[in-house]
């Protein structure tokens, strides 16, 4: 008997968790069972990911977490490891853009999105490495970008650190697949937030034309990719990408 996703999806943590897909992504888990922590870089936004769960009759709690701070990642750990203990589910969907032309890029904006957006997924996955090595079991899940497999003009330090995230995946599995840990990689494309609200018709027709279905994403199309990963019928799945962008992508 395969057991329920409930049976296995406990203790979870999700990055970048205040709105948009990593809001999503802690109530879809939530409702499966899990008892969330999703973290935000401020006390407000930790607030709202309380009043999420509370609005929706779910179980969980916000926190405060900078991961571009290898302090604050630590003592965000030492939080958890006192109150629900290490995460069995890991999900990195914290991150930055700071789009430009390389050729006007300060190394500023680089190194942002580099330490957010990718040496953060290392602060991260070690934290929980011991503990999940210890229970034998635990689900890690990356959140990247098809600009990781595409690249995209004026965005070359996100598209860096998200082909990057991409192969620390791929890297991180082959470690820890005896222990009972999977490591994998979801990789959204256009997907409806506040900016892409915001464009203009002619730039939205623009998008919608390299999009297959004719749609743009939904968060929770990508809440639900990031569930299945978490839970036993993706249990001999390992170290992929999942690509989520209706056919823009296409392998």
């Amino acid at each position: 008997m395969i057991p329920s996703p409930a049976a296995v999806i406990r203790r979870a943590l999700v990055t970048g968790a205040s709105r948009g897909i990593g809001r999503a992504i802690a109530l879809e888990l939530a409702r499966r069972g899990a008892r969330v922590v999703g973290t935000a870089t401020s006390g407000p936004g930790a607030q709202a990911i309380e009043e999420s769960f509370a609005a929706a009759g779910l179980a969980g709690r916000g926190v405060v977490l900078d991961v571009a701070s290898s302090g604050s990642v630590e003592g965000c750990f030492k939080d958890l490891e006192g109150r629900e203990g290490t995460p069995s589910i890991l999900v990195n969907n914290a991150g930055v853009t700071r789009d430009g032309l390389l050729m006007r890029m300060s190394a500023e904006d680089w190194q942002t999105v580099i330490e957010t957006d990718l040496s953060a997924v290392y602060r991260t996955c070690k934290a929980v490495m011991r503990g999940m090595m210890k229970a034998r079991r635990g689900r890690i899940i990356n959140i990247a970008s098809v600009v990781g497999v595409m690249g995209n003009a004026g965005q070359a330090n996100y598209a860096a650190a998200k082909a990057g995230m991409i192969g620390f995946t791929k890297s991180l599995a082959r470690e820890v697949g005896s222990r009972g840990i999977t490591v994998n990689v979801v990789a959204p494309g256009f997907i409806v937030t506040d900016m892409t609200d915001a464009l203009g018709e002619p730039a939205r027709a623009a998008l919608l034309a390299q999009v297959p279905l004719g749609r743009l994403g939904s968060p929770e199309d990508i809440a639900h990719a990031v569930a299945f990963l978490a839970s036993p019928r993706a249990g001999y799945i390992t170290g992929e990408t999942l690509h989520v962008n209706g056919g823009m992508y296409m392998i």
